[in-house]
């Protein structure tokens, strides 16, 4: 899988990006060329989790690659055929729902309009509070959409949160190299 050029978007799930960006090291370090796509709230948004300037810091640290994070820059993805794979992880429930209704806003939406139009391949690893609840219609869209790949999820707190699903981000590199052959990662949900 090295020489691989893998699009990693990440989207506002502030509190499950840490486990996220894990990833990218991992991908990082089996050879992948990582370009980082940020959507604006996480590019511009300090939280408790994270002081975005810090996080882009370390993005571009760890791929080695300047940040993606308008709607402008991300555009040229389709017509210079920049990316292998797009991975958008997290996936929150706001950017399933644009996904699944064609609406083109961010920057990261941005990329997966832009690369779909290659026929090139889509990874969502979800962390979503409503994943059971209102956006379980663009979900179960999205698993009927040509090169569209999930990693595999679950609930994560079923007593606490229990419309609550999040994928299991050290899925992650294997439902790359399912999803570069067009097949779907399964089980796709978790136990």
């Amino acid at each position: 899988m090295n020489e691989i050029t893998v699009g990693y978007a990440v989207c506002g799930s502030f509190c499950t990006i840490a486990d996220s960006l894990k990833q990218i090291s991992v991908l990082k370090n089996m050879g992948m060329n990582i370009i980082p796509i940020l959507s604006n709230t996480v590019y511009s948004t300090d939280n408790r989790f994270n002081n975005a300037q810090e996080l882009r810091e370390k993005i571009e640290r760890i791929t080695e690659n300047k940040i993606i994070h308008t709607i402008t820059g991300a555009e040229p993805i389709g017509p210079k055929k920049l990316l292998d794979i797009l991975i958008i992880s997290p996936c929150t429930g706001n950017t399933l729902a644009k996904l699944a209704n064609g609406i083109t806003d961010t920057s990261v939406t941005m990329a997966a309009k832009a690369h779909l139009r290659n026929n090139r391949p889509i990874v969502l690893a979800i962390a979503t509070n409503d994943a059971l609840g209102a956006s379980a219609v663009n979900i179960g869209k999205l698993l009927n959409t040509k090169n569209i790949y999930f990693v595999p999820f679950g609930q994560d707190d079923p007593h606490g949160k229990n419309n609550s699903l999040i994928s299991d981000f050290t899925k992650i590199p294997e439902t790359i190299e399912k999803a570069l052959n067009g097949e779907q990662l399964q089980p796709i949900l978790l136990k």
